[in-house]
């Protein structure tokens, strides 16, 4: 669980932020050119972010459709009862269930929205069988085919 203390974050670590943002491969040396500090400044500000847990990791972002995974879809999950043991449960194991790529503990209807990818239909209606319907823990799903995903920057400027 995160923590409920939230980091302050100064001018020069919301623009650190935000130029690794931008690209996270970029030098030390040339993150310090970019904004103006030396270079020790910015190994020592990297190194904070990442120990208050504000920058959580870096990525490889794959492009799924050219690795032959074409088809992504949100199934809404809802739950049979709301036991602190099957939600436990159920947050432990659905995100290493094959295709899983983001899992959203939601307030609502729905008790969570599983993000998915497949290489087919076929794919997706057994990973549906085997991991949901197949579960005792889960009374309802609702899957919603995704047409197109965007990847979003709108937080960047609850940093500025």
């Amino acid at each position: 669980m995160p923590s409920s203390k939230i980091p302050e974050l100064d001018d020069l670590d919301r623009r650190l932020v935000l130029a690794l943002s931008s690209n996270s491969r970029i030098t030390g040396a040339a993150l310090a050119t970019q904004l103006g500090v030396a270079e020790s400044t910015v190994s020592l500000r990297l190194k904070s972010l990442q120990r208050r847990g504000v920058i959580a990791g870096y990525r490889l972002d794959v492009d799924l459709v050219a690795a032959g995974i074409p088809l992504q879809a949100l199934i809404a999950v809802r739950l049979v009862k709301h036991s602190r043991a099957q939600i436990d449960a159920f947050r432990a194991a659905a995100p290493h269930w094959p295709g899983v790529l983001r899992l959203f503990h939601t307030a609502g209807a729905d008790d969570y929205l599983l993000h998915v990818a497949a290489r087919d239909a076929g794919e997706l209606r057994d990973f549906v069988l085997e991991y949901l319907t197949g579960d005792p823990a889960v009374s309802h799903t609702q899957t919603s085919l995704i047409f197109e995903n965007a990847t979003a920057d709108g937080w960047q400027e609850l940093l500025r």
